[in-house]
C-alpha cells in the first residue's frame, strides 16, 4: 500500500513537473510569416587578410565561423575587433515586428564573444547583443539568461518590436529574457563571432535553420 502511494505520489509529480516546463515554452514564431532566404541574404564578413574559407565553411546545412583573437577586423580601415559574422542582406527594417530565429551550437572554450546581434541603435552600434562567457550566454555582458550552453544545439528566437522599442529572447522555446530597445532608423540580424572583452584565443559558433520572419 505504502509503495503504491509513493509511486502515485512520484506520477503526480512528474506530471506537474511536465506541465509547469511546458507551459514556460511556446512557438514564437506563431503568427510570424517566414520570409524566403538564399545564398544572396547571407552576406560573410571575415578578417581582411584571409580567405573566406579560411575562416567560413558552409556544409551539410551548418554554417561554421570562426576567428582568432589576433586575427585583422573586417576591412583595412575598421577598428573593431576580429569577427567571422554572417550579415543577413535584403531585409533591413526600420518598423514593424521582425524576428530572427536559428539554432545555435558553442564548441567548450569560446568566451569574450558575440554570437548572434540585432545591428543599428541610436548612441550605440547595436540593440541588442548575445555573447557568451565560460558556457553562459549572455544579454550583452550585463546579464546571465541561459547557463551552460557549450556542446549543444540551441533553439534562438529573438523578436524585435521596432514600434514598442521591445526585445524578447526566447531558448528553446521559452522567454528567457525582455529587454527594451536603444532606438535607431535602421536594423538588421547577425550572428557568427565577433570579439568583446576578455575573448579567448579561439572563438567558434556554428548555426543551421536560419530564418527571418515577419509578423504581418
Amino acid at each position: 500500500m505504502a509503495s503504491s502511494i509513493v509511486l502515485l505520489s512520484l506520477l503526480c509529480f512528474s506530471l506537474i513537473s511536465y506541465q509547469a516546463i511546458a507551459s514556460r515554452t511556446m512557438d514564437p514564431t506563431k503568427g510570424f510569416t517566414s520570409l524566403p532566404l538564399d545564398q544572396s541574404n547571407f552576406e560573410v564578413q571575415w578578417p581582411y587578410n584571409m580567405q573566406e574559407d579560411q575562416r567560413y565553411s558552409f556544409e551539410n546545412g551548418i554554417r561554421r565561423m570562426w576567428v582568432y583573437s589576433n586575427d585583422k577586423p573586417h576591412f583595412p580601415t575598421s577598428h573593431t575587433r576580429p569577427r567571422t559574422e554572417i550579415r543577413i542582406q535584403g531585409y533591413d527594417y526600420s518598423s514593424g515586428v521582425w524576428q530572427f530565429e536559428g539554432y545555435g551550437y558553442v564548441p567548450s572554450g569560446t568566451s569574450g564573444v558575440c554570437i548572434m546581434q540585432v545591428f543599428g541603435a541610436t548612441g550605440h552600434a547595436s540593440t541588442l547583443m548575445l555573447r557568451t562567457y565560460n558556457g553562459d550566454l549572455y544579454y550583452y555582458s550585463d546579464k546571465v539568461i541561459v547557463k551552460n550552453i557549450y556542446d549543444r544545439w540551441f533553439r534562438v528566437n529573438v523578436i524585435h518590436d521596432v514600434d514598442a522599442d521591445k526585445l524578447h529572447i526566447y531558448i528553446d522555446g521559452a522567454l528567457v529574457y525582455e529587454a527594451q530597445g536603444r532606438g535607431g532608423e535602421s536594423h538588421y540580424f547577425k550572428c557568427g563571432v565577433y570579439e568583446q572583452d576578455d575573448g579567448s584565443h579561439y572563438m567558434e559558433s556554428r548555426w543551421k535553420g536560419i530564418k527571418v520572419l515577419k509578423k504581418m
